[in-house]
């Protein structure tokens, strides 16, 4: 796996280099604003992008935009995004776009080190990694959706699905056997409208009805 770092702080920058060359993992180069980043993809094309959410000159949502154009010019590539705090308007932005090979986590995530490890792997290998803290608050906003025919333990294992978890992950942090956990995932999909002959993928599909319920609760 060959990783981009686009970080301002040059400490988080190096600790997470750091961290990921620990881990195995090819760190082909460090930059520390949005307009290196692009050219940086540009340049050594990547399989995977760490980049923080808010980045120079203005320390807003730069991170975020230069994530979108990569996405646009590169579909393929993977990008996580690492955000002090839950800013929930730029991950469902982000999110609700194409949701293989992506995630969003708190920058907390990283002093867990395996845990943050296995998010860069999920994610550069197509699947998603959606910070707890993002999946809790979305879950509070929303309110009157198609998501409200879910029970209670459904929309636990929905949440769990949005964090990117297996079967196997949701079993073990509900403790419960990957049987029930599958028999929630198929009756998730049956209220949300996803029949078995849905061409898209089911998984990501009802993670973006997540995702996109919770943008519609707050026009």
């Amino acid at each position: 796996m060959r990783v981009v770092i686009a970080e301002d702080s040059v400490l988080l920058r190096e600790g997470l280099a750091r961290l990921m060359e620990v881990g195995g993992i090819e760190v082909v180069d460090t930059v520390g604003d949005a307009e290196a980043l692009l050219r940086s993809v540009e340049r050594d094309l990547p399989d995977l992008v760490v980049a923080d959410v808010r980045m120079p000159p203005d320390q807003s949502d730069e991170g975020v935009r230069a994530a979108l154009v990569l996405r646009r010019r590169y579909p393929d590539l993977a990008i996580l995004m690492l955000s002090q705090y839950v800013e929930e308007r730029y991950a469902v932005e982000l999110l609700t776009g194409q949701m293989r090979g992506i995630g969003y986590l708190l920058k907390d995530r990283v002093a867990d080190v395996a845990e943050f490890l296995d998010s860069l792997r999920r994610v550069a290998d197509r699947g998603t990694a959606l910070d707890p803290e993002v999946v809790s608050q979305l879950l509070v906003r929303r309110n009157g959706s198609e998501l409200d025919r879910l029970t209670p333990r459904e929309r636990e294992v929905l949440s769990h699905m949005a964090e990117g978890r297996s079967n196997a992950g949701i079993a073990q942090v509900l403790v419960l056997s990957e049987g029930a956990v599958s028999k929630h995932i198929n009756s998730i999909f049956t209220k949300l409208g996803l029949p078995p002959t849905d061409s898209g993928n089911r998984r990501v599909l009802a993670i973006l009805k997540f995702l996109q319920g919770n943008t519609k609760d707050r026009s």
